[in-house]
C-alpha cells in the first residue's frame, strides 16, 4: 500500500532538514514524498535539493498560501491514502507510517487518525499532549477533533468529496475534517498510539492569530449544521486541557 506524504513550506531553512529527514527514516518502504515549496527565499530549496534524489515529487513556486499548496500536493499525489507532515513536524517514532499502513491494511477504514504532540523548539519539553480519544460525531458537534496531521485519507475521498476550502486563511483543516468526519458514508478507524511530533509556533497556534482562527471556525460549524456557541467554547475549552494534562 503506497503512502503518500505531503509537506508544504516556505522560509522554513531552520526545521525543513529534520522533517524532510523524519519521513527518509521511516521503515516503511512505500512511500509517496511530496514536497511543495512556495518559491523560498531563505536557503530552504536548497537544503531541499541536497535530498532531492530521495524525494518523489518536489515543486518550488509560488502560491497563494497553505492550503493552495496543500491541494497542489493532493493533486500531484498517486498513493492509495495521503496525509500531511508540515514543515516544522516530525514523526512520532520511525514506525508510524508502518502503523498507518497496517491500520488501512487490517480495518480497511477510509480514515485513520491517532494521537500527537507539541514540543517547544527550543527546551524540547512537551507543551501539549493531544489524545484524540475514539471518534463520534457527537463529540464533533461538541467541538472534538482529532488533530489534523495525524489523519491519512484514502485518495479517492479527495477526489469524490473535495479538498481544502481555500476561502479560509487559517482554519481550512477543521472544515475538512469537519466535512469528511460528519460524512455517515466514510468509516473512521482511531490507531491509539502517537503519530507526530510537532513544533510549537505554527500559524493557527499563535495567540495573534486566534481571533481569526474562531471566527473561520464559527463559520465552519455554521455550514455544517453544528451550533457554534455550543462546539466553540468546548473546543477551546479541550484545547487547555492539553496544556494541563501531558505525560
Amino acid at each position: 500500500m503506497k503512502i503518500s506524504i505531503i509537506t508544504v513550506c516556505y522560509n522554513r531553512a531552520k526545521t525543513i532538514a529534520n522533517t524532510v529527514e523524519s519521513v527518509l527514516s521511516q521503515n516503511y518502504t512505500d512511500i509517496e514524498y511530496i514536497v511543495v515549496d512556495g518559491a523560498s527565499t531563505d536557503g530552504t530549496r536548497e537544503i531541499i535539493e541536497k535530498y532531492r534524489d530521495r524525494i518523489s515529487v518536489y515543486v518550488s513556486e509560488p502560491d497563494s498560501g497553505l492550503y493552495n499548496a496543500l491541494n497542489k500536493g493532493i493533486r500531484l499525489a498517486t498513493g492509495d491514502a495521503v496525509g500531511v507532515l508540515h514543515s516544522d513536524d516530525v514523526f512520532y517514532s520511525c514506525d508510524a507510517v508502518s502503523a498507518i499502513a497496517d491500520a488501512f491494511l487490517r480495518h480497511n477504514p477510509d480514515m485513520v487518525y491517532g494521537d500527537g504532540i507539541y514540543v517547544n523548539p527550543r527546551s524540547r519539553r512537551i507543551v501539549r499532549n493531544w489524545v484524540s480519544g475514539d471518534f463520534s460525531p457527537d463529540k464533533i458537534r461538541n467541538g472534538w477533533l482529532p488533530l489534523h496531521t495525524t489523519v491519512y485519507i484514502r485518495r479517492s475521498l479527495a477526489e469524490r468529496y473535495g479538498l481544502y476550502d481555500e476561502s479560509y486563511r487559517i482554519a481550512a483543516d477543521s472544515e475538512f475534517l469537519l466535512r469528511y468526519m460528519l460524512n455517515p458514508d466514510i468509516n473512521i478507524y482511531r490507531l491509539n498510539r502517537y503519530i507526530v511530533s510537532m513544533g510549537t509556533g505554527g500559524v493557527s497556534t499563535r495567540l495573534s492569530k486566534s481571533i481569526i482562527k474562531w471566527r473561520e471556525d464559527f463559520r465552519s460549524y455554521k455550514r455544517h449544521s453544528i451550533n457554534p456557541y455550543i462546539a466553540l467554547p468546548q473546543k477551546i475549552l479541550s484545547k487547555l486541557k492539553q496544556f494541563i494534562f501531558k505525560f
